[in-house]
């Protein structure tokens, strides 16, 4: 899994490590998604903490997700690009190479997702103590667009790579596919 500074906050990162913040590329950048075959599958996970003073309902879940992201990242074979994780809110927006992959992970007894999902519908269930969600989502890399500016690799560009962004290319319709002709809203610098 190519990193996202991901795992934890960057500050965190940064300091339980001595490193510095990742480097800024200055001007407009874009993802560049050629590696990725035709598709990538989005992933976003999180909890809403509708009883945030029963710690004993949600802490289980943010240790699993923690072995489980621990696991994916040892573990590359198993699809998960990469993620990017949010405390406040608490959720994870995760690419995975394919649907398959990824449902792979969620059913496969061996790996550490179906254990703690049990332990959840056991613990807390129907009792509206913790709120779980997903959404998923498979994307034609053909419609992908992404913009970064004066950013460090962030999001989907830093599970490829990150790219100028070519002449031509400087309005998201043009960079979409959805015309020909490249009219940016203001003129790029």
């Amino acid at each position: 899994m190519k990193p996202l500074q991901a795992n934890v906050p960057t500050a965190i990162l940064a300091a339980s490590k001595g490193a510095a913040m990742a480097r800024v590329l200055n001007g407009r950048h874009m993802a560049d998604v050629s590696e990725l075959g035709d598709e990538v599958v989005v992933f976003i996970v999180g909890m809403r903490l509708n009883k945030p003073l029963k710690l004993s309902r949600w802490w289980p879940v943010v240790a699993a997700m923690a072995k489980m992201l621990n696991y994916l990242d040892e573990n590359p074979d198993k699809g998960l690009l990469g993620c990017r994780i949010s405390y406040l809110p608490p959720f994870a927006i995760q690419y995975w190479r394919s649907f398959q992959d990824l449902e792979r992970f969620a059913r496969d007894a061996d790996d550490p997702h179906l254990e703690p999902w049990r332990q959840y519908n056991r613990r807390v269930g129907k009792s509206g103590d913790l709120g779980l969600y997903h959404e998923t989502y498979r994307v034609k890399t053909s419609d992908i667009e992404t913009g970064y500016t004066n950013m460090p690799p962030y999001g989907l560009a830093a599970v490829t790579a990150m790219v100028p962004v070519p002449h031509g290319k400087h309005s998201a319709a043009a960079r979409m596919g959805v015309t020909d002709r490249d009219e940016p809203a203001l003129p790029p610098y």
